[in-house]
């Protein structure tokens, strides 16, 4: 565990796939093609706690879906991008951009997709029901599952790893 809490002590960039990762993976169509998603609250939380922190927080999945947008947009995510195919050129083209290496990036994802963008970060997460092929090359595994609290053990992890966790924590207590 000492290494992991090195590797995400030095993150700057935190990268979030959504389906299966930011929800249970389960996609609910429907009869007139809409499209519903579940998101849990402590992991939103955990995504407004990084960005609150300092910390770079970005969404790269696969699928375009309004709902995303506008839970992004809710918690002041600004960094979204949907219909991607390819993860790895968006995700360096975010290190570039944010003038950041690769070990100071993390990636947290659940199935094969996330696989070019997770080798490449410093800290590669899977959360706990992913793919075996993604748990295998991931530097940790969340205990909790995709949409069940997974992104808040992650965000939890690196705050805690850069001391900031408590700071965060502080902010909600009342004297």
């Amino acid at each position: 565990m000492e290494e992991i809490r090195a590797r995400a002590a030095k993150v700057r960039l935190v990268c979030f796939d959504v389906d299966g990762t930011l929800t249970d993976g389960r996609l609910i169509l429907g009869e007139r093609g809409e499209e519903y998603k579940v998101f849990h609250s402590r992991d939103g939380q955990g995504l407004v706690m990084l960005r609150e922190a300092g910390l770079h927080v970005a969404v790269i999945t696969g699928r375009s879906s309004p709902i995303v947008a506008e839970r992004m947009a809710t918690l002041g995510i600004r960094s979204v991008f949907q219909g991607t195919k390819a993860k790895l050129p968006v995700f360096e083209e975010l290190l570039r951009e944010l003038d950041l290496t690769h070990e100071q990036a993390a990636f947290v994802g659940d199935d094969l997709p996330d696989l070019s963008a997770m080798v490449k970060s410093g800290l590669a997460v899977a959360v706990a029901d992913a793919h075996p092929e993604i748990r295998r090359h991931a530097h940790w595994t969340t205990e909790l599952a995709g949409g069940r609290g997974a992104a808040r053990e992650v965000s939890d992890l690196i705050l805690d790893a850069q001391g900031l966790l408590a700071a965060q924590h502080a902010r909600y207590r009342v004297e």
